[in-house]
């Protein structure tokens, strides 16, 4: 497969110790000798593949001395793209990396596209389509766990096991064909229906296992989503900076205070949590916090985990009664505020209330803190994170195995009702390619470039 020659900034753009411009592509070198001149007495030619060689970047029409760098050379296809690759190590600023640039640039190379490395490397071979996205996974990672299956899928641990199950298909596929074509000439070979829906059932009970754990996946990547919800002046605000251990949100004590959603993300035993304070549910002439209030009820709509906060020194109150409706049917951990001013809760009456979990806090304290902290982390992992096996990060991954899953069942049917092996096998390979989709065995071209469009440029 033939490529131009592509260059980036691979760094973020600002001051920093160390700054990198890359090439790849099959005249990186000759690019890099137009505008590289080595200290020493050697050309860039004569520099051995995965070296780093002290140097100046110049202009490749007027010489003028652009920086003082370091330039490595990886030669195809020892390299991240498996193409040449020569990387400039600038010092870190706005100017030398926009110099160097447009100095490579100048010399023949073009400005790659967002994630244009990564998909030449996928293109390439070196790396398969999930491996691919685990690359932006890792560089958007939340948390230590996050990064730690993102890794995980990098090194082929989520590749492997969607292999598995294409593997088994494809035994699956090979039997019905065996039974198509020679039917007589392999006794081996020959599957009974019974045989062949016991394999299809079984297919199916690995995937679904595999689909179980799709949420827990996508939590870690993307993070949990906790609403803290509750009427004004509850001390929602004051929960979110306990939280947080700073002071994010405006506290007073005005009713109302908050009129817009606040979000911040939070780290709670490993989980990625997108923490977010919302305006106090009321009825209110105000314009602005009736805006608000719609946002709070929206927020509690889209939330995977309400935390609602309850006064202990009003009680339960008719504007509590219509929030405890509204999150009825929501994953909910109740929490009842302010217990440095009423001492003791009757925690059993607010559960028998609110038919929901209720914990007794003090935000302004910090008082059962860590007590809602462990109850997060319950209710998402059971208080466990198995990063050991590979988790499902992405809806296009999870939407995959649900049309393999599919497939496999309309398969199954088929082979109930008896219909002809070859009607059978259609949908057993449209589960195969389902799967394909995952790796990049089976994709089109409007997925890869939607895939890559999530990348920087330079990646």
């Amino acid at each position: 497969m033939e490529f131009d020659t592509i260059a980036a900034i691979s760094t973020p753009l600002g001051e920093g110790g160390i700054g990198i411009v890359r090439i790849s592509g099959p005249d990186a070198v000759k690019i890099a000798k137009k505008i590289f001149k080595p200290k020493g007495r050697e050309s860039i030619g004569e520099v051995k593949s995965h070296t780093l060689t002290l140097g100046y970047v110049v202009c490749p029409n007027t010489g003028e001395v652009i920086d003082e760098v370091l330039l490595s050379v990886m030669k195809s296809p020892r390299s991240y793209t498996r193409e040449d690759v020569v990387e400039i190590n600038c010092h870190g600023g706005m100017m030398p990396l926009k110099r160097t640039l447009e100095a490579v640039l100048d010399a023949g190379a073009r400005l790659a596209e967002p994630g244009e490395f990564t998909k030449r490397a996928f293109l390439n071979g070196r790396i398969d389509l999930a491996q691919a996205e685990a690359v932006i996974d890792i560089i958007r990672a939340k948390t230590d766990e996050s990064l730690k299956v993102a890794v995980g899928n990098l090194e082929g641990s989520l590749s492997k096991e969607i292999k598995k199950f294409m593997d088994g298909i494809t035994d699956i596929l090979a039997r019905i064909e065996a039974n198509i074509d020679f039917p007589e000439e392999d006794p081996e070979a020959f599957i009974t229906k019974n045989e062949l829906e016991e394999m299809i059932l079984k297919m199916m009970k690995e995937i679904e296992g595999f689909l179980q754990e799709a949420g827990k996946g996508k939590i870690l990547r993307e993070g949990l989503k906790a609403v803290i919800a509750g009427k004004p002046n509850v001390g929602k605000s004051s929960l979110l900076n306990a939280l947080l251990k700073e002071k994010r949100a405006i506290v007073t004590e005005i009713p109302g205070t908050t009129r817009d959603i606040i979000e911040e993300m939070l780290n709670i035993g490993g989980i990625p949590v997108r923490i977010i304070d919302t305006a106090g549910i009321r009825k209110s002439r105000d314009k602005v916090e009736r805006i608000g209030v719609r946002r709070s009820e929206k927020s509690i709509e889209e939330a995977d985990l309400v935390l609602l906060v309850l006064d202990a020194t009003t009680g339960i109150e008719r504007e509590d009664e219509i929030i405890i409706e509204k999150v009825k049917n929501k994953e909910c951990i109740v929490l009842i505020n302010k217990i440095d001013i009423t001492g003791k809760v009757n925690i059993p009456y607010y559960e028998k209330i609110t038919g929901k979990e209720c914990i007794a806090i003090s935000a302004k304290k910090g008082i059962g803190l860590r007590e809602v902290e462990g109850k997060i982390r319950e209710r998402v992992f059971e208080g466990k994170i198995n990063t050991t096996r590979p988790l499902i990060t992405r809806v296009r991954h999870e939407q995959a195995l649900k049309k393999a899953l599919k497939s496999l069942g309309e398969g199954l049917a088929a082979c109930r009702d008896n219909l002809p092996l070859d009607v059978v096998a259609i949908d057993i390979r449209e589960a195969w390619e389902a799967l394909g989709e995952i790796t990049g065995d089976k994709v089109d071209e409007e997925i890869l470039n939607r895939i890559f469009e999530e990348f920087c440029i330079g990646k």
